[in-house]
């Protein structure tokens, strides 16, 4: 993802909208790679060397994540809570894909690069996430 691309997404003048499109790109990013786990296992696994069963129940499970960060985004005030949910579940996701190599996985080279590039674009949402929700909190408070 390019700066240039953040910075447009994050130019607003309101501080709830900027949380929103953070939120709806991390849905439609996570949707994506949820669709092509869900309906390519077999492709996936053979260039990341991650099993295709993994692969197609992480992609169930990413598809439906989605719907919830999706309906989040969706709101017009999403919950603080809920917000700080999903950027503590985007952080330990980012963890344990970094860990997933050395615990579960004997990823193929294509895959560890693969593992590092989504969980560096996970826990990057996460961090876009706090501080859209920082810049919401300290404009209500102003």
């Amino acid at each position: 993802m390019s700066a240039t691309l953040l910075t447009g997404i994050a130019r607003t003048s309101e501080p709830q909208r900027m949380l929103r499109r953070f939120l709806l790109l991390d849905a439609v990013v996570t949707g994506v790679n949820g669709l092509v786990y869900a309906v390519a296992p077999g492709t996936v696994a053979r260039l990341t060397g991650v099993d295709d069963g993994v692969l197609l129940g992480l992609g169930v499970f990413l598809l439906v994540f989605t719907m919830g960060v999706g309906a989040l985004g969706a709101q017009r005030n999403p919950s603080g809570f809920s917000v700080k949910l999903l950027i503590e579940a985007n952080a330990l996701w980012a963890a344990l894909s970094l860990l997933s190599p050395l615990l579960w996985f004997d990823p193929t080279l294509a895959g560890s690069v693969w593992i590092v590039l989504q969980a560096l674009v996970v826990g990057g949402f996460a961090a876009l996430q706090w501080a859209a929700l920082g810049v919401r909190s300290n404009a209500v408070r102003a």
